[in-house]
């Protein structure tokens, strides 16, 4: 019978060696993940704090001067309330839309593959493509939208070029391409709840209102939680469709802080200015993931 401590010993000697294949393993995924996670943003929390016009010279240490610049700034609360505005439009109007044609299309009706098909290609599309195709259709002279307002009598505005109509556009736009996105994992959703407690409800005489309110919406908590925080990330940092359509203008009316980041650090050459408002916008969205976070402890049901 094998001794007691040999035991001991041999037990610890094969456990450092699962140990060892586990770090040989999982270290060049830690390496990849410090490179090209971690380190970005903490060199980007560094040039936060210098001056450098990544041209010539070194970053020169300037502590919170930045970001002073930027609070005391009207034109980044400008920016700051144009931020908000677009995310919170395109989050509230992408789950509203996505759900309502979620629904839709969920019906028995003829063609409805195609029909999911549509819903869902503007969201493979290239965002320059879709920026192109939407400039055409608001264009006052010869777009879609002349026609339109040309049917009740009035003519079409200046929807790029004016400083009133520039973030609807903007918003229409992007909800247009990230809504197929939201109905289609708000119908995978839909197709995956149980049908027992429609069937109950029924047999207790709910009605279809009643029946989504009571019983579909509270199932679908877990998506609608996904979905608005995925439509939130991507909407925050939005570039594409803010640069073909309107370059952050006219003046800054549709000025985003993902855009305020670029025209900051390349187009003004100001590596420092550009890195506080790239941790501005981190800590905005850490903010509103962690107080959706902590409303779906409440509200989201997950059985």
């Amino acid at each position: 019978m094998p001794d007691p401590i040999e035991r001991r010993r041999g037990r610890r000697r094969r456990n450092r060696r699962e140990y060892g294949v586990f770090a040989l393993l999982i270290l060049p995924n830690i390496a990849m993940v410090l490179t090209f996670e971690y380190w970005p943003v903490l060199y980007n929390a560094y040039l936060s704090m210098t001056r450098w016009n990544m041209i010539s010279g070194s970053p020169v240490w300037v502590g919170l001067k930045n970001y002073i610049n930027l609070f005391t700034s009207s034109q980044f609360h400008q920016v700051l309330l144009n931020t908000l505005v677009f995310g919170g439009f395109v989050v509230i109007g992408s789950v509203l839309i996505g759900l309502a044609l979620a629904v839709l299309i969920n019906q028995k009706l003829h063609l409805r593959g195609i029909v999911r098909t549509a819903a869902f290609a503007p969201y493979v599309i290239s965002g320059a493509a879709v920026a192109t195709l939407w400039l055409f259709i608001f264009d006052p002279n010869y777009g879609l939208s002349r026609v339109v307002f040309s049917w009740f009598g009035a003519s079409s505005p200046h929807w790029t070029t004016d400083s009133a109509w520039a973030m609807p556009a903007l918003i229409i736009a992007y909800l247009w391409k990230g809504t197929g996105f939201v109905a289609i994992v708000y119908l995978a959703g839909l197709q995956g709840l149980p049908e027992e407690y429609d069937e109950a409800a029924r047999i207790d005489g709910a009605g279809r209102w009643t029946i989504f309110r009571r019983i579909t919406l509270p199932l679908l908590s877990p998506v609608t939680f996904f979905v608005m925080v995925i439509t939130m990330i991507g909407t925050f940092q939005a570039y594409d469709l803010i640069a073909v359509m309107t370059n952050g203008g006219p003046g800054i009316a549709t000025t985003t802080l993902s855009w305020f980041v670029y025209e900051r650090a390349f187009k003004a050459s100001d590596a420092g200015g550009g890195a506080a408002a790239a941790v501005v916008l981190f800590f905005i969205l850490l903010a509103l993931t962690a107080l959706q976070n902590a409303y779906s402890q409440r509200k989201v049901h997950y059985q």
